[in-house]
């Protein structure tokens, strides 16, 4: 009897049609004896869910993973009523403090140590105020322009929180960059909520400084646990997305942890990966067809 299954987003580049490259996966389960009880596309040459027994392995498409992003997961409980979504790099195509930082001169200092900060090297809090402090002087008005020319959604972020709310999940934006952006960009894509940090200013410019407490890798899990207790949800109700190491605890404590696009450390955290696809692949995670999705 069926227990999982495996969710199948086709890599945008592949050189082939995808349902070519699903009928070759099959066929190689198959002459591994794996019993597939059914092939459902959700979106036609695009993703589609295969139903495998719960002894089913990844190690089994691991000639085909250069092909899709994938997810496997227990068939039940897919859709989620609770999703929270880091936003640098993840609903947006970008990293906020490095785009200010752009504006003072200090983009390339600052995007190194973001970078770092992203991958686990350094300690998020330390190089969150270190980075603040370069910013030191910058005209208020900077932000704004920095939202107008530089802040785009991911691909499909704005699908992914209308067709989520439409289906009864709330939805969170919890950020490690700043409250001026985070509000704007929960508005633009309908996000329930927004946390994140907030800069100082004074006599109109930045201070180099922002108020405590620092939204970390700890307050995204606070958000998490709070958010499920208020809503009376289970661990397996939850999903989290993000691609930093700031979000791997929130990640590791949601029932589908998904990385995007992400860095080594937090693609490891995970449960599922999305390496190709744009951020419609979690709706397809959670066994939403592209007909169902809410644009």
């Amino acid at each position: 009897m069926t227990t999982k299954v495996l969710t199948l987003v086709a890599n945008p580049n592949n050189d082939r049609p995808f349902s070519s490259i699903v009928d070759q996966l099959v066929a190689s389960l198959t002459d591994a004896h794996v019993e597939i009880e059914k092939l459902d596309w959700l979106a036609l040459e695009i993703a589609c869910d295969l139903y495998v027994g719960k002894d089913f392995s990844l190690e089994l498409i691991t000639e085909f993973t250069d092909k899709a992003d994938y997810c496997l997961q227990p068939k039940q409980g897919r859709k989620k009523k609770l999703m929270l979504a880091d936003m640098d790099s993840t609903i947006i195509t970008v990293e906020c403090i490095d785009e200010l930082a752009d504006f003072a001169g200090l983009k390339a200092e600052v995007s190194a140590i973001t970078e770092k900060a992203m991958n686990g090297e350094l300690d998020f809090n330390e190089a969150f105020k270190a980075r603040v402090a370069m910013l030191k002087g910058l005209p208020e008005e900077t932000l704004q322009k920095t939202f107008e020319q530089r802040v785009r959604l991911t691909p499909g972020a704005r699908t992914l929180v209308r067709t989520m709310k439409a289906n009864g999940a709330y939805t969170a934006l919890v950020s490690g960059g700043f409250t001026f952006f985070t509000s704007r960009v929960r508005e633009i894509t309908g996000f329930d909520m927004d946390d994140s940090n907030r800069l100082l200013f004074e006599n109109g410019k930045l201070t180099g400084e922002a108020a405590e407490p620092i939204l970390n890798s700890q307050a995204k899990l606070d958000n998490l646990n709070r958010l499920k207790a208020e809503l009376n949800l289970q661990t397996e109700d939850v999903a989290a997305i993000g691609d930093g190491a700031n979000d791997i605890p929130m990640i590791e404590a949601a029932g589908l942890g998904v990385s995007y696009h992400a860095k080594p450390a937090a693609e490891k955290a995970a449960d599922a990966s999305i390496r190709f696809g744009d951020l419609t692949t979690l709706l397809f995670y959670q066994g939403y067809r592209a007909e169902e999705f809410i644009r």
